[in-house]
């Protein structure tokens, strides 16, 4: 197959057109990237001009002509007022081989929001799985974003992408800072359906007497309290929660809800909003199927008073809620605890779990001895 070169094709599903850039882009590509998002997740130019913009239309033309250059597309959409504007630029630039290409986007602020870029993306992909961009059909396409920038992620989620985690200090921050930033990364594989595989979980908001399950804050790091025990005896210490491991804590148990894996909540008082504790369900070998797990964990200020019984019953009703109606449709809950821990236990037992297995010697005591750890199930 030739490389290749040439003007940028135009592609289009009906709804979402790409097409090659043009001097008349100019003005929306200033707004785009003069934007607080794209400048906060991208390292285009500060201050950035319309000579700027000019020149890089240019050089993406130019691009097209370069056997290994840059594919790029302006994304041309249909607003609600029926005008057709500039949405956005999508491009796939050359991976580590002439059949692999890594991807970036940007969208402007008046398109956000509408499942345009989703559309760009799989536009992009099957044109790169199709045809290629040097030479041959790509096989896999990369992504990556800073992380935090959940409107990107949940792009690349959206269209089959597959998670492969964190790399750690490998992108330039936007603003020039001295520190590398962390990055996400993904791909898509020729052959992979171009839609989300994987559920991305939300929080939603639930109370009962006078209990409230709603999502995290980074604001309900002030309500955290020191712990009166010690709570790896009760649960893994990376769960624990602390007021100096709260952000990466926060932003890891939203990636959880990112891959399906878990539920989130904050446990708050109902008429003050503050913070008592946290509820989870969760998998621990991949995305929820039928089966999750529940935890808890309440600071010392709340317990004695039935919070955690009254946010597991309300975590417990989501989790068999049928998905019809906004729940999880479970088949099973389970948990598992230590067997001195009655007050766990005993909220499990007012919550109907019943008690199905011991493990001897499991949970290693402040003494150096071992105590026992029980599991329980709830089948509705």
């Amino acid at each position: 197959m030739s490389t290749e070169t040439g003007p940028a094709p135009e592609l289009t599903d009906g709804i979402v057109t790409l097409r090659a850039h043009t001097a008349l882009d100019a003005d929306a590509i200033v707004t785009q990237s003069l934007d607080p998002q794209s400048q906060r997740w991208t390292t285009v130019p500060r201050g950035y001009t319309r000579v700027q913009a000019l020149t890089w239309v240019q050089e993406n033309a130019a691009a097209w002509q370069d056997p290994r250059g840059k594919r790029s597309w302006a994304i041309e959409w249909v607003d609600g007022s029926g005008q057709s504007r500039l949405a956005g630029t999508i491009d796939l630039r050359p991976g580590a081989s002439v059949t692999v290409g890594e991807l970036g986007f940007g969208l402007h602020p008046d398109a956000r929001g509408h499942g345009v870029m989703a559309r760009a993306v799989r536009l992009v992909c099957r044109y790169g799985f199709d045809t290629g961009g040097w030479g041959r059909p790509l096989t896999r396409i990369h992504w990556r974003a800073i992380v935090g920038n959940w409107g990107s992620r949940r792009t690349a989620w959206a269209c089959g992408f597959t998670m492969h985690g964190t790399i750690p200090e490998s992108h330039p921050d936007p603003d020039g800072g001295p520190t590398a930033l962390d990055t996400w990364t993904g791909s898509v594989a020729a052959g992979d359906p171009l839609r989300a595989g994987t559920p991305w979980y939300a929080a939603p908001v639930t109370e009962a007497d006078g209990i409230r399950l709603r999502p995290w804050r980074a604001s309900d790091i002030d309500a955290i309290e020191p712990r009166d025990d010690d709570p790896t005896h009760w649960m893994p210490g990376r769960s624990v929660l602390r007021r100096e491991t709260f952000a990466t804590w926060r932003l890891q148990r939203e990636e959880r809800m990112a891959e399906g894996t878990a539920v989130e909540w904050c446990v708050a008082d109902a008429q003050t909003d503050r913070a008592l504790g946290g509820v989870v369900l969760f998998n621990r070998q991949g995305p929820i199927d039928d089966v999750a797990e529940l935890g808890y964990q309440l600071f010392p200020s709340a317990r004695g008073r039935g919070v955690a019984s009254t946010a597991a019953r309300l975590a417990i009703a989501h989790a068999l809620r049928p998905v019809a109606e906004g729940g999880l449709g479970l088949r099973r809950l389970v948990a598992e605890t230590a067997a001195d821990n009655a007050a766990s236990n005993g909220v499990l037992r007012g919550c109907g779990f019943r008690e199905f297995g011991r493990e001897h010697a499991v949970d290693e005591l402040a003494d150096g001895s071992w105590g026992d750890g029980l599991h329980w199930e709830l089948l509705p």
